[in-house]
């Protein structure tokens, strides 16, 4: 009988695909990029993704946005009473700052939002967590908030420190609003000559597949916020291979791909709202994760939340040169499954 006490590893294969060049405000090299999957097929179609990007002369990347958020719920007697307690919570905002200085060096925190249903009260906190993912952080400081709140507002009671309003690793529209993570968007521009050499395809059929598969048939699917082929495929394998959350690509694969012909190029760029990533905290203490941070430049002495944004752009990269390569594939009939019965076919 195994010990449930004993720690065991799932030994996951990994290969580093790349280099590709990536330019921004947060990264300004040329990377090579590390995926952990079963998956095979995925190596060679994200290298090909990478080395068509980097000979049409690198991904251009930033992060737009970065928060992590931890909702609660509280209920009161009425509505009314629920209301007003809202209008005095958030005048709240200079003492909440000097809670949360208590619970970390790091945590700051950047709005609320707020939601009545009948009696309840769903408080949607928003923090800047540095170069943590900052699941635990937010926690702590929503929790040192609720427990303020309940004791300084009688009239209010503790339903639950998470009411899903956050929403952590649930499909929502939210997330993708209001903002959870960094929001990335990534971009290249690819000549005629190199999509029919190196993709054996057009730009109008990119567009038009894109089109045709990824948002029209997104919309009859019912899909929410994501007009993708597969970005999962490339986060999960980044997640697993730095000592991520790897649940958090639930939301983190709620992204768009975007493309259009201009001139005689192909304008291909991906949108993800929800990347949550990290290069300190639970998980990144593995040798494997440390060598590997430490590989993709993420492990240096910067301004705090530097390295996760650099991770995050990473990622984003990763995401771009695999859907790319995807989409291309799916332009040519039997492409698709040809390589797959080729590479993981025994």
């Amino acid at each position: 009988m195994v010990s449930a006490k004993k720690d065991q590893f799932a030994a996951i294969p990994l290969r580093w695909v790349g280099p590709v060049s990536i330019t921004g405000p947060e990264v300004n090299a040329t990377v090579s990029i590390p995926l952990a999957t079963f998956e095979t097929p995925l190596w060679p179609s994200v290298q090909r993704g990478a080395d068509v990007c980097s000979a049409a002369g690198g991904i251009s990347a930033m992060v737009m946005d970065e928060r992590m958020t931890r909702s609660v719920v509280l209920q009161a007697d009425t509505m009314m009473i629920a209301a007003s307690a809202i209008v005095k919570i958030k005048q709240q905002q200079d003492t909440f700052q000097s809670i949360i200085a208590e619970t970390s060096r790091y945590a700051r925190l950047l709005d609320i939002h707020t939601q009545i249903v009948g009696n309840l009260i769903y408080l949607r906190f928003e923090f800047d967590t540095g170069d943590a993912a900052g699941h635990n952080m937010s926690t702590l400081a929503a929790e040192r908030l609720l427990e303020w709140i309940v004791s300084t507002f009688p009239e209010l009671q503790y339903v639950s420190i998470s009411g899903n309003y956050c929403a952590d690793k649930k499909v929502s529209a939210v997330n993708g609003i209001l903002g959870r993570g960094k929001y990335v968007v990534a971009e290249v521009s690819i000549s005629r000559d190199l999509c029919k050499q190196a993709l054996r395809t057009t730009p109008e059929k990119i567009v038009e597949l894109n089109i045709k598969k990824n948002f029209v048939g997104g919309v009859l699917a019912g899909s929410l916020r994501t007009a993708n082929a597969h970005f999962a495929n490339m986060l999960l394998g980044f997640y697993l291979a730095t000592g991520q959350d790897a649940a958090n690509i639930i939301e983190g694969s709620q992204g768009m791909v975007y493309a259009e012909v201009r001139k005689d190029h192909l304008y291909f760029s991906v949108t993800l709202p929800n990347v949550i990533v990290g290069t300190v905290g639970n998980g990144k203490a593995l040798d494997f994760v440390k060598h590997n941070l430490g590989e993709l430049g993420c492990s240096e002495k910067r301004a705090v939340g530097a390295n996760a944004r650099r991770l995050a752009i990473i990622a984003g990269s990763a995401v771009l040169c695999g859907e790319l390569s995807l989409l291309a594939a799916q332009t040519n009939p039997r492409e698709l499954m040809r390589s797959h019965l080729t590479l993981e076919r025994k």
